[in-house]
């Protein structure tokens, strides 16, 4: 019973670093409208879905502080934002939505907008950033577009990884 959810663990991890390495290896994903999607934030709301409240705090968590490493931001904002995000999500899937494709969209969609508007409105908007505005319509949209299109890939794999783990488990 323990030995399968060490081995869940186990891969979300593998899944989360190979993704992080395949969102910072530059050119490898190619840049649509100049913007290049958080492959991280979609995955890891994946596996927020299948999983507890404390493990999925904990993989928000490492995803948040390699996002933050990735983007060499202040070192932390990532990491609370996806924790919150990751642990809030799993209470609301366990305990009120059923898992599905549309609700994982959903769930998905309006959390990475939330964790975008906030990573623009503390990077750009309480900077003083001249152009708040124009950092919004010509980096953040088309990075969201981009990481929302990702989305049903993250939850197909991770929706796979959990039921074939589970099953075993039983």
């Amino acid at each position: 019973m323990r030995k399968y959810r060490v081995i869940r663990y186990l891969a979300y991890t593998i899944e989360i670093v190979v993704l992080f390495v395949l969102q910072e290896t530059p050119g490898l994903i190619p840049a649509v409208g100049g913007a290049r999607p958080i492959l991280l934030i979609p995955a890891v709301l994946a596996v927020a879905m299948f999983e507890d409240r404390t493990p999925a705090l904990f993989f928000g968590l490492l995803s948040g502080l390699l996002i933050d490493f990735g983007a060499g931001s202040i070192l932390g904002f990532h990491g609370l934002l996806l924790s919150a995000a990751c642990f809030i999500v799993s209470a609301v899937t366990t305990d009120l939505f059923q898992t599905n494709f549309l609700t994982s969209m959903l769930v998905s969609v309006i959390t990475s907008a939330c964790v975008m508007i906030l990573q623009w409105a503390c990077f750009y908007v309480l900077y003083g950033y001249e152009y708040p505005l124009y950092a919004l319509t010509v980096h953040y949209i088309p990075m969201y577009l981009y990481t929302a299109a990702l989305m049903p890939v993250t939850y197909y794999f991770n929706r796979a990884l959990a039921l074939q783990i589970h099953s075993k488990e039983e």
